[in-house]
């Protein structure tokens, strides 16, 4: 005799079809499964310096003959400004250049660089739009925005739903809650830029659990001279 089906699964299964509809119990199921998507992304983090901005990340390198140069896991986005992402990375791609075209508009209005703040919350509206209407989906997407502005440093976490925390230090994707406890445990006010490095590596380390290929690391800086990306012989270095 076939058992029944729980009430669980069959509240479920008639409120998870449409972003538009609330479960009984006040839940915007797609827009936890947009969550779920963001936990199954690489790891990234960012971190505040004393002197600027860390972001360490982990690329997605599915297939050995993917030339690991090639895929850009921390983007540009304005010369004071980067941003990485975990979750779909399709979905992150079209958020970074919806950011790009943002900061590119206020430069050329304003004739300024956008404060961090004000683009987070531009991209964080975005995003909340598409829990709003029918037809459409979340963003299955976090992104990490960092960098420096006049007002300091900052690095800002987005979610799905549309909301936004400011962190001195901060984990995203499917080892975020390991990096998390090493960020928690040796973030300090007044690090510099060479052991806030050190930190994010240490943290991606821990994250991965078995250890992990330096050639899939990316590390940017964002200080006072800009945009920096480190080379992969940088990276190997500060491993050491």
């Amino acid at each position: 005799m076939e058992s029944m089906p729980s009430s669980k699964s069959m509240m479920m299964g008639g409120y998870d079809r449409a972003i538009t509809v609330f479960s009984p119990d006040g839940r915007l199921l797609q827009v936890e499964y947009a969550r779920k998507t963001v936990k199954q992304g690489k790891t990234a983090v960012g971190i505040i310096t004393k002197d600027g901005v860390v972001l360490a990340a982990d690329k997605n390198i599915i297939d050995k003959l993917v030339i690991a140069e090639g895929i850009e896991k921390i983007s540009q986005v304005d010369e004071h400004i980067a941003i990485t992402s975990s979750g779909l990375t399709s979905d992150g791609r079209v958020l970074i250049e919806k950011c790009r075209a943002t900061a590119q508009n206020h430069r050329i209005t304003y004739g300024e660089p956008i404060d961090l703040l004000d683009l987070t919350k531009t991209i964080s509206d975005h995003a909340q739009v598409y829990t709003l209407y029918g037809g459409a989906r979340p963003y299955g997407v976090s992104l990490l925005i960092s960098g420096a502005d006049d007002t300091g440093a900052h690095v800002f976490m987005t979610e799905p739903s549309g909301i936004f925390f400011e962190y001195q230090a901060c984990a995203i994707g499917e080892g975020s809650a390991k990096a998390t406890k090493i960020l928690e445990s040796k973030w300090k006010s007044g690090l510099t830029i060479d052991e806030g490095i050190r930190l994010g590596l240490d943290a991606l380390k821990s994250s991965a659990g078995s250890g992990i290929d330096l050639d899939r690391i990316e590390v940017v800086c964002i200080d006072k001279k800009g945009f920096v990306r480190l080379s992969a012989e940088e990276i190997k270095k500060y491993a050491k």
